[in-house]
């Protein structure tokens, strides 16, 4: 019943999801085909393009037949382009997924040991160094992380390029070394904070009875947290990293901008330049249920780490 009632729950937040992106391009204030074909466009071209993009019909009709076409994957065609947009959508996340991923591998593999080791040194010099690291990696934005990365690696040591993708097909290797500086630059961030709630979680978890009633037993302070505390400290930071993960997302717009990346953020963030509504449509909803995807993922993992959350 948990994971039916999760996926429930994922069905109905794609639902509204949609239904917010849609509204929210259909109030947008002025003539959507005005917009795209500017001021000097004739009414016959004006009307021509309102029907093929569907714009002479009711505003729900508009809706659900958009809706039944997106869940298919399919986002129409884009007016400036000519293109279909779904297949754009997919060859950009190609790149944006891979980035994502890789983001927030190099997140857990530095925020939880470093955070585990904070808690440990509760009130020491570790603890007081990994807490000014963290602060100071708050206070980076992620597009300057990105230059100072460039600068540093790219320009400098030469050890990467300064931008570009190659492709899969190309090289995986090079497609790989073209998304490191990015990834790391999207990590900071993200490390800085999953560090500071993991330290908090393994704080709180050490306070608790059965951890001093293992040490009681004669386990060490790493053995009794190892063996019964991380997998309830794991539980909150769980949650952090799944809405950290929208953050995440958010900020490869700008990332891929730095790095002249062709993901979905960059993708956006031209058909925002030039009012090419449909692929924003299109580009914003798909962006909206991958955030969802990964809070189910979080969900359904809550009961692999606790399996008590679906009696609850």
């Amino acid at each position: 019943m948990y994971v039916l009632r999760r996926f429930g729950v994922f069905a109905v937040s794609v639902f509204v999801s949609s239904l917010l992106v849609f509204m929210v391009m259909s109030i947008l204030p002025g003539d959507p085909a005005q917009l795209m074909l500017g001021t000097q466009a004739t009414p016959e071209a004006l009307e021509e393009l309102r029907r093929a993009l569907g714009l002479n019909r009711p505003l729900i009709t508009q809706y659900f037949d958009w809706l039944a076409s997106a869940l298919r994957g399919d986002f129409g065609v884009s007016p400036f382009s000519g293109q279909e947009i779904g297949p754009q959508i997919v060859e950009r996340l190609k790149v944006t997924i891979p980035l994502a991923l890789m983001a927030v591998s190099m997140t857990i593999l530095v925020a939880f040991p470093l955070g585990v080791f904070a808690a440990s040194r509760h009130r020491k010099v570790g603890d007081a160094v990994v807490s000014v690291g963290s602060q100071v990696g708050l206070a980076i934005p992620a597009f300057w992380a990105g230059l100072i990365l460039v600068t540093v690696f790219a320009v400098n040591l030469q050890w990467f390029s300064a931008g570009g993708f190659p492709g899969w097909d190309v090289s995986v290797t090079e497609s790989l070394k073209a998304l490191f500086l990015p990834a790391v630059s999207l990590a900071i961030v993200q490390a800085a904070i999953i560090t500071r709630f993991v330290r908090s979680a393994v704080l709180d978890t050490m306070r608790n009875d059965y951890i001093r009633s293992a040490r009681s037993k004669g386990l060490t302070k790493w053995a009794a947290l190892w063996k019964h505390g991380l997998r309830n400290a794991a539980i909150p930071v769980l949650t952090i990293l799944g809405l950290q993960f929208a953050a995440l997302l958010a900020g490869t717009v700008v990332i891929e901008s730095v790095f002249v990346l062709p993901g979905l953020g960059s993708m956006l963030l031209q058909g925002i330049t030039r009012r090419d509504l449909p692929l924003v449509q299109g580009g914003a909803f798909t962006i909206a249920v991958l955030i969802l995807a990964v809070n189910l993922a979080v969900d359904l993992m809550y009961r692999v780490i606790d399996p008590r959350v679906a009696e609850q």
